[in-house]
């Protein structure tokens, strides 16, 4: 970790505009150096709250601290935070390095400095070969990297991003992703990034913040977050889940077994999450979760149908099976020697153990 890395917090953050209340009490910490992501739908308040962090939105109340002291009042520019914009905001009438030069300029740095600190964030992004070009020579994933280079040349407090991969197209995307998350180990920086892509999300943070409507709904690591989903919201923006719902016959130890018309689920439960025996349940299942079960072969839990649709994906295909008691579901199998041949029709046998579901509240309302 970077020794100029720090840590920030946000306290009750809330923002209205009039009757409407655009970001809503959202506490949440990130520690020095990690890797943050706010993830949510269109509307849902992120990128409020990556605005009132770069001091560019005002909040109606709470707090934003860094390494505990309160900058709330702080303009921009005496946050010293680094900005990636999902457009770049490059000036197209000067080179890659006079770009990067920009906010050392700014600052009054010599020439020298200057000169010394564009080559390192060059360098750092691998674009030293281009200093001399304009941004109009330049593919869409270099003039990212050059936006990069500015944000990080003047070492910031933190680095702050708001959609930056958006704009390319989805090769580009994944390729950047991994650069991005190569740099953020090499530089050490505390980063706040901003997006839709859940696979985004996924791949490149430490934490990740879901967020809708804009409140927080979950925070916490990307597997934490796609394997114990907290609630229906949670679990189907986060990657593809069914969605099984039936009503609890028992509650135990051991977890639950909820009855969905002639079908019994067994599902182990924690305590926090286990409804009582004769109320509803809800329960996520991942699709990859799911096996097709060969003649004989048993499960925990096992319903019969027959596919109504099916997709290749290239490396998987995508089976909606239809099933009398618990609607359609959507299971996800290696195309690579797959057990069966995709067809219309096919009648098969879904299996899955009782850790494979997770209960989860339902606030699709």
């Amino acid at each position: 970790m970077s020794a100029t890395a720090h840590a920030l917090e946000l306290r009750d953050l809330t923002k209205r505009y009039g009757q409407f209340t655009a970001v809503d009490a959202v506490s949440l910490s990130v520690q020095r150096g990690a890797f943050l992501t706010l993830l949510g739908p269109s509307g849902s308040g992120k990128t409020t709250i990556l605005m009132t962090i770069a001091g560019f939105v005002a909040p109606s109340a709470g707090m934003v601290l860094l390494d505990g002291s309160d900058i709330t009042p702080l303009p921009p520019e005496r946050r010293d935070f680094g900005m990636v914009f999902q457009g770049y905001a490059l000036f197209p009438h000067m080179t890659v390095a006079e770009n990067v030069a920009f906010p050392l300029r700014v600052r009054g740095l010599s020439r020298a400095d200057r000169d010394a600190k564009v080559r390192a964030a060059l360098d750092l992004v691998q674009l030293d070969r281009f200093a001399d070009r304009r941004p109009s020579q330049l593919s869409g994933g270099q003039q990212q990297r050059v936006a990069l280079a500015r944000a990080l040349v003047f070492d910031p407090a933190l680095l702050l991003l708001d959609e930056p991969l958006s704009a390319l197209d989805k090769k580009l995307r994944a390729e950047l992703q991994e650069e991005l998350k190569a740099l953020h180990r090499r530089v050490g920086r505390t980063f706040v990034n901003v997006t839709h892509d859940q696979d985004e999300a996924l791949s490149l943070s430490d934490q990740v913040a879901i967020l809708n409507h804009g409140r927080l709904i979950q925070l916490g690591a990307p597997e934490a977050l796609y394997e114990q989903p907290r609630t229906r919201f949670v679990a189907d923006f986060l990657g593809k889940s069914n969605f099984l719902q039936g009503l609890v016959q028992e509650s135990h130890l051991g977890g639950l077994r909820v009855q969905s018309g002639a079908t019994t689920l067994v599902q182990q439960a924690p305590r926090a999450l286990r409804p009582v025996a004769g109320s509803p349940a809800l329960l996520s299942l991942r699709p990859e979760k799911i096996a097709l079960l060969a003649a004989g072969e048993t499960a925990e839990n096992m319903v019969e149908g027959h596919i109504a649709a099916w997709s290749y994906l290239g490396a998987g295909f995508l089976l909606v099976v239809r099933t009398a008691d618990l609607g359609e579901i959507r299971v996800t199998l290696p195309s690579w020697r797959a057990p069966i041949a995709p067809a219309e029709g096919l009648a098969v046998r879904l299996g899955w153990s009782a850790d494979a579901a997770v209960p989860v509240l339902d606030d699709a309302a």
